[in-house]
């Protein structure tokens, strides 16, 4: 199964179900969106207790519904200056040290740094010898990302790609996978050097949105890089909202070597929430 699996997302026209996908999650037809939300809920066990609105019927379309605020207690941040906040709920993929130029996958797989951040070397340099964390949102998580660490964004990346899924069994089937996928690099300067926050997108993934650029073109051919100065300054508290989201997916985050420490009991397929602590950092920020 795992096989056929692997092979129809290789034959399948990734961009057109995407879009078809998309389409019919912003659908606002009362009893489409409703009967969808409805069974979403119970087909994943969605805690609707959290959510800043609990009925189906309170939102717009399924995206909406995809994309909602919880209540403001319903992810505390850690608020110690040398912690750093995990950006998602979801569970680890992997974590630990960029080994050179390359960053673990699973089991068998890895890929460069620098395929992951667009064949940028100078880019790249920042981060060999550092620390790596991926982070698979399932489908019944909250899908917003948010800032690990204060942080001022200096610019950002939107490579594209294609739309496998992101979930166990392709990470281990399909080689360089994140290094494949649309993706969105956003880079910070912060007290601790620089970070990369990725939003990888994926199969059936209708689109990729930040805090500052809103909804980012899906299926474009070409990297696009956006340059923040100090006349457009772009500051990001820890704990603050950085994107979305529309259909799940997966976010890493890079930071350069003798930065910070991985919390010793997280490893592949530890369950995080956003707002926790993930690592201690070497400076206070």
């Amino acid at each position: 199964m795992d096989a056929l699996f692997i092979f129809l997302q290789k034959v399948a026209p990734q961009h057109f179900l995407s879009r078809l996908a998309g389409r019919l999650a912003n659908s606002q037809l009362q009893w489409w969106k409703n009967t969808f939300i409805r069974f979403f809920i119970r087909k994943y066990d969605v805690d609707m207790s959290e959510a800043e609105r609990e009925s189906a019927e309170d939102y717009l379309c399924f995206n909406d519904f995809f994309t909602r605020a919880l209540k403001p207690d319903a992810r505390p941040i850690c608020r110690q200056k040398n912690q750093l906040a995990c950006p998602a709920d979801g569970a680890i993929s992997q974590l630990g040290d960029i080994e050179e130029n390359r960053i673990f996958q699973a089991k068998g797989h890895n890929y460069t740094l620098q395929a992951l951040l667009g064949g940028d070397n100078e880019l790249t340099q920042q981060f060999v010898g550092g620390k790596f964390a991926t982070i698979y949102l399932s489908p019944r998580d909250y899908h917003r990302v948010h800032c690990p660490f204060d942080g001022r964004l200096l610019e950002m990346l939107h490579i594209p790609g294609k739309l496998f899924s992101v979930n166990t069994t392709t990470a281990e089937n399909i080689p360089e996978l994140f290094a494949r996928n649309e993706r969105m690099v956003a880079i910070f300067e912060t007290a601790i050097g620089p970070m990369a926050v990725i939003m990888v997108g994926a199969m059936i993934v209708a689109s990729i949105e930040t805090a500052w650029a809103g909804l980012l073109p899906a299926g474009s051919k070409n990297i696009a890089r956006y340059s923040y100065t100090n006349n457009d300054e772009i500051r990001l508290e820890k704990g603050a909202e950085l994107g979305r989201f529309k259909l799940g997916s997966t976010a890493i985050l890079l930071f350069p070597k003798n930065c910070l420490e991985w919390q010793a009991e997280l490893q592949a397929g530890s369950l995080v929430r956003m707002g926790e602590s993930i690592a201690t950092t070497m400076v206070e920020g």
